[in-house]
């Protein structure tokens, strides 16, 4: 990776993670207002389900089908999650899926290290973060994102990522303004509803790349180290059903069982019943039976 984008990649992990070790002692000490984490779980929602509904699911696997205009708010409120422009996200996730836990994957915790405590411990750690000095963007977008590089909007909204960020970070500042009418709401709302808000959103999503590639549960029959991890389900939005995801990875619904929550598929199913999403891929109980493992 250019130093440049390793530099930038330092400060997104850096100073979130920072502004997280502030919110605590200020939440400590009770400074901090119900509006301030009204606003971040708000935020928290709108940007994660950016990632969930709108980079991964419809984006990057196509598990169903709307309008242009929705795809790009969608590209938009995940790029706010300032977890890279959306071509380099999508496309580092198709490699991602195309050498799961092989040579090539981006995050696999268990590919290129070896064994014992330490060996586990740098998996994890590269998986989890470190990737994101080494390995993210370098997926080749003309290969495994040319439907979004082609497209001039994805390009479009791709190119100018710094302004979404910025507008992540302005939009809960000026919440807080508007709910108090002090520059002190602003300020929280930029804290908890901005940084604080972009540090639980990253370290959930790279959460899915280490734990759920480590440790939990497995049905069915697939060529991997993909895991289901229940108590990471809500907090994901569903994403955590990841073992689910790459037996099916097409499949709208992560959460494949009544009690797997999924508050993504929820969205995608209450987007259909009002005809923003269409021809929603869902797996029969007779293929998931056909695919467990023996």
């Amino acid at each position: 990776m250019p130093t440049l984008d390793k530099v930038v990649n330092l400060f997104a992990v850096v100073i979130p993670f920072l502004a997280t070790i502030a919110a605590i002692i200020l939440f400590w000490n009770q400074i901090v207002t119900p509006a301030d984490l009204i606003i971040m779980v708000g935020m928290y929602l709108v940007t994660a389900l950016g990632i969930t509904v709108g980079f991964h699911r419809l984006l990057t696997h196509r598990s169903f089908q709307t309008f242009k205009p929705v795809e790009y708010l969608f590209a938009i409120l995940g790029s706010m999650a300032v977890q890279g422009p959306v071509t380099t996200w999508v496309a580092d996730h198709r490699k991602h899926h195309a050498h799961t836990d092989q040579e090539g994957d981006p995050h696999s915790p268990h590919v290129g290290h070896d064994g014992g405590v330490k060996g586990v411990l740098q998996g994890l750690f590269h998986a989890h973060v470190g990737w994101t000095f080494t390995e993210h963007g370098k997926a080749d977008q003309k290969k495994y994102a040319k439907d979004l590089y082609e497209d001039r909007g994805m390009k479009f909204i791709s190119d100018w990522f710094v302004l979404w960020v910025v507008l992540g970070l302005l939009i809960p500042a000026g919440l807080g303004y508007l709910v108090t009418g002090t520059l002190a709401g602003a300020a929280g709302g930029f804290l908890w509803g901005g940084l604080v808000r972009v540090f639980f959103v990253h370290h959930i999503t790279w959460s899915i790349n280490s734990v759920c590639h480590f440790l939990g549960t497995r049905r069915f029959d697939v060529d991997d180290e993909s895991t289901n991890v229940f108590w990471l389900a809500l907090p994901s939005l569903g994403e955590a059903w990841h073992h689910n995801h790459h037996a099916f990875p097409r499949s709208a619904n992560h959460g494949l069982k009544k009690w797997e929550l999924d508050p993504s598929a929820w969205v995608i199913k209450a987007m259909e019943k009002v005809g923003l999403a269409k021809k929603v891929v869902r797996i029969t109980p007779e293929r998931q039976a056909e695919k467990l493992a023996k």
